[in-house]
């Protein structure tokens, strides 16, 4: 076989492998590696219809194996370029359940239009599905992410935020440095967002 034939699938499974090795909570989308990925295979594609062709019309059964191969790399490339896009997904559904709503601006940045969008959708029906639940008053499903140890929290503001109204009706200024003991539940979404800081 070819050298060419190698090296196929090999940019595919790289697409994983930076993905799994990335530190990141989600690396940038790799427009380039998709793309190429995509372009081999309408390649083995092409080259799979022609031979076949030749294949119906000569009967030649040496042109079979070559035939098989060249199919398996193509499933193989789908598979990894299925995988690299459902674990993305998935990453980006998580995002939602940390941080909330609102995406962090770094995070924002690596993801594509389609993936900010996706982001939108799923953060539009989660909120749907929690107002929906609770006999009429909706649940906060992403408020406790863990068991609580206390329902209150000691915080400090990290930046400027302004008036913050709790669920009773008092209103908190949170200033840069400023410190509050606050319930748990009303400031989780804050703290994700790295608006507050829990003081242990």
């Amino acid at each position: 076989m070819s050298s060419t034939n190698k090296q196929f699938a090999d940019k595919a499974f790289e697409l994983l492998k930076e993905l799994d090795r990335s530190s990141q909570t989600i690396p940038a989308f790799d427009d380039d590696g998709v793309r190429q990925v995509l372009e081999e295979i309408k390649a083995i594609f092409k080259e799979n219809v022609t031979q076949a062709s030749c294949y119906s019309s000569s009967g030649d059964r040496s042109l079979w194996p070559l035939l098989n191969y060249r199919h398996a790399a193509l499933q193989r490339n789908k598979r990894c370029l299925l995988a690299y896009l459902y674990e993305r997904m998935q990453r980006i559904k998580a995002l939602r359940w940390e941080f909330g709503p609102i995406i962090p601006v770094d995070i924002k940045q690596s993801l594509c239009e389609p993936e900010v969008h996706f982001f939108n959708n799923y953060s539009k029906s989660l909120a749907a599905y929690m107002r929906a639940v609770g006999d009429g008053h909706g649940i906060d499903l992403t408020g406790n992410l863990r068991p609580p140890k206390s329902l209150y929290i000691e915080v400090r503001c990290v930046e400027d935020y302004g008036k913050f109204e709790l669920d009773d009706g008092e209103v908190v200024h949170l200033k840069k440095n400023s410190q509050h003991y606050l319930p748990r539940s009303q400031v989780e979404t804050l703290v994700r967002q790295g608006i507050l800081q829990h003081i242990a």
